[in-house]
Order: structure tokens, then sequence, then C-alpha cells
């Protein structure tokens, strides 16, 4: 059973820099692309960063442009999220989410607060 495990998360003060991993267990699948989303409190699941296995290719919301930077390996399988200069409003439960062949896989989440 593909399951995807997220880590990295944790508090940082604004201004601060936090890198988050997901990695997959239960299979060596591959997948088309994988995805960072994230929940801030009582607000909707909203898109961060996608990469796909097609060249790297990689896309951003419009918030993450510039501060945020998704990588992952080949074949893909694992991704990363290296956020910098993060604010108060990056505070939020982040997602790993996956797809290969319409199916799709989502991580448990995990928690990163930004305060002082």
């Amino acid at each position: 059973q593909v399951q995807l495990v997220e880590s990295g998360g944790g508090l940082v003060q604004p201004g601060g820099s936090l890198r988050l991993s997901c990695a997959t267990s239960g299979s060596a699948i591959a997948f088309e692309h994988m995805s960072w989303f994230r929940e801030r409190p009582k607000k909707e699941r909203e898109f961060v960063a996608r990469v796909f296995s097609d060249g790297g290719i990689t896309s951003y919301g419009e918030f993450a442009k510039g501060r945020f930077f998704i990588s992952g390996d080949d074949p893909l399988n694992t991704i990363r999220l290296q956020m910098n200069n993060l604010e108060p409003e990056d505070t939020a439960v982040y997602y790993c989410f996956a797809y290969e062949e319409g199916n799709t896989y989502w991580g448990q989440g995990i928690q990163v607060t930004v305060s002082s």
C-alpha cells in the first residue's frame, strides 16, 4: 500500500526557513507528478507547488513564487519543499500529494508554525 510520509515541519521565526520532505513507502512506484498543498487555519486547502517527472517542470501558487522551491528525485517518489522568508501567514498544515495514472495519494500532513 502506497503511503506518503511528510517530515521537516515545526516552529520557525518570521523570516526563517524550513525544508519539508515527502517520501513514499510501501511501493517502488514512480509518480507522474507530486505536489504540496496547505491548509491554513479556517481556510480551504490551497495549492503550493508541483513538480512533474517529465523534465522536472515545476509550478507554484502565487504566494509561493520566489520564496518556496520544490524539487524531486528521479524517478519521482520523493519531493522536498524549501521554504524561505517565512511569514506568520504561512502557518498551516502542509500536505504531500501524488498522482499516477488516475490514482491520487495524500500524506497525513505536517504542521508548520511561523511565530516569534
